[in-house]
């Protein structure tokens, strides 16, 4: 698994002629098929790739600009509209939908002259922990293909680790590309909430979806970000971009106040992952940051608060998939009742129904003040609590997850179990902070991820922390 140079070498090499577009995107396409065991992609977009990339080339010869990621291959998850490609979601209501336009994050970059090589595997609408809940395969982890890659964003953070592309895109609702960058070992970047927008990204949890970039350096994560990034008319809860940008970083360590997030640490945490969380802040200490034990008291209840307003939004986002319009419908029935009941049933997977079902009732009359509406609150005394820890530190810490990356098939039966695996990462969605993993050493072979968040917009503050952070616990 040779890894890729730093995006801007790639980039620059293109510019100057030294490399070809063309050449970059044989080598991402080769080693996807190369690793199609590991069943990161669902679609490799061969003919469109080499397309753009002779485009870019083209310009190159005849002097022409291209932009800061010319000729930089990329893979986009299945839940990001692509020109040119089908846009599944991984789940089987979507198989052979073919976009009419494309989301504004892939705009944005192959404006910048990226080219989108191939659309990875995830759990179906984003709805999972393990890639397990896809309609189509699993994917399995690059450091152990018995082990799951983590979800939903599991084919983005296998295919990076694998050195199929330079950078995925992945969308975190409550985890998604945090926790996959930590059992794969890689940068898993989640925004503040608005950062990037949402415009043309299959919607899961429209309050909590964010999009980001899986890479294996904080510089790489920092730069896609920065392109991305900004307000857009499509998306009426994106904002401003920071005047300052988010590349071109300086490492910042010394003198920043570092929360020890108390609850992260305590019961429930593996050994194994506990004893790296904890050297990795002893070098921070080490490097001049001042590290502040606190307490986020709410922080126990995040879970359940997200397993009721993540679900009641999903029954709503789902509720177009009726078989009428796009995507599957049972060409069999003989009423309308019958195809929407039939297209929905054979249409959705397993997940899927369960979160509809679980949504559809804690919005429905009589159970919408007990669960909903107490849920909203507890989230906003959520906030209230992150808005003040962010008054007395800089940095919040702890783990991505609380153990390495469990076997397939172990958890598929209890969902329970599985969604406890996003105990540490979904209050960073509900608040709408900005959040990053980072690779901190091993357990038994497998990676451990290191959890970093900032207060809302303050994106590249944290990028520049964890700039610093990745050299020290590299």
């Amino acid at each position: 698994m040779e890894q890729w140079p730093a995006i801007t070498i790639l980039a620059a090499d293109v510019q100057a002629g030294r490399t070809t577009a063309r050449s970059l995107v044989e080598r991402s396409l080769k080693a996807i098929a190369e690793q199609a065991d590991f069943k990161a992609i669902i679609v490799s977009l061969d003919e469109r790739a080499l397309a753009r990339a002779d485009s870019i080339d083209a310009q190159v010869s005849a002097g022409t600009a291209v932009g800061r990621l010319a000729g930089v291959p990329f893979i986009a998850k299945d839940n990001f509209l692509v020109y040119g490609a089908e846009t599944t979601a991984a789940s089987n209501i979507l198989k052979g939908f073919t976009a009419p336009y494309q989301a504004a994050a892939i705009e944005k970059l192959e404006a910048e002259g990226a080219i989108c090589v191939a659309k990875a595997n995830l759990d179906a609408f984003a709805h999972g922990s393990s890639t397990e809940n896809s309609d189509f395969m699993t994917t399995k982890n690059p450091h152990d293909t018995t082990r799951v890659p983590g979800g939903s964003s599991g084919g983005s953070a296998a295919a990076v680790v694998l050195a199929m592309a330079p950078f995925a895109l992945g969308t975190d609702t409550g985890g998604s590309i945090r926790l996959p960058a930590s059992y794969c070992g890689a940068v898993g970047y989640k925004p503040t909430y608005g950062l990037v927008s949402r415009s043309g990204v299959v919607a899961m949890a429209s309050s909590t979806d964010v999009i980001g970039p899986l890479t294996m350096s904080v510089d790489d994560a920092a730069l896609v970000l920065d392109v991305m990034a900004g307000r857009d008319q499509l998306d009426g809860t994106t904002i401003e971009k920071d005047v300052a940008g988010y590349d071109h970083l300086s490492a910042t360590i010394a003198g920043k106040k570092v929360g020890v997030i108390k609850e992260y640490l305590a019961e429930g945490i593996a050994p194994g992952v506990k004893q790296q969380v904890e050297a990795a802040i002893a070098k921070l200490k080490a490097a001049g940051a001042e590290i502040i034990d606190l307490s986020l008291p709410s922080l126990p209840t995040a879970l359940a608060v997200y397993y009721i307003l993540c679900p009641a939004e999903v029954s709503s986002n789902l509720g177009r998939y009726d078989g009428q319009r796009f995507g599957f419908s049972y060409s069999d029935a003989t009423t309308l009742d019958e195809s929407y009941k039939q297209s929905r049933s054979r249409g959705f997977g397993k997940e899927a129904k369960r979160r509809i079902m679980i949504g559809t009732y804690v919005l429905s009359s009589g159970y919408y003040d007990a669960y909903y509406k107490k849920a909203q609150t507890v989230r906003t005394k959520l906030i209230n609590e992150f808005m003040a820890a962010f008054e007395q530190v800089d940095i919040l810490v702890g783990p991505t997850a609380p153990d390495v990356a469990f076997k397939i098939g172990e958890n598929i039966d209890d969902p329970l179990k599985m969604y406890l695996t996003d105990i540490l990462t979904v209050a960073a969605n509900l608040v709408g902070v900005p959040s990053i993993s980072l690779p901190a050493g091993t357990v038994d072979g497998l990676p451990v991820g290191l959890q970093l968040m900032a207060a809302q917009r303050a994106d590249r503050a944290l990028l520049a922390f964890a700039k610093g952070a990745e050299e020290l616990i590299a």
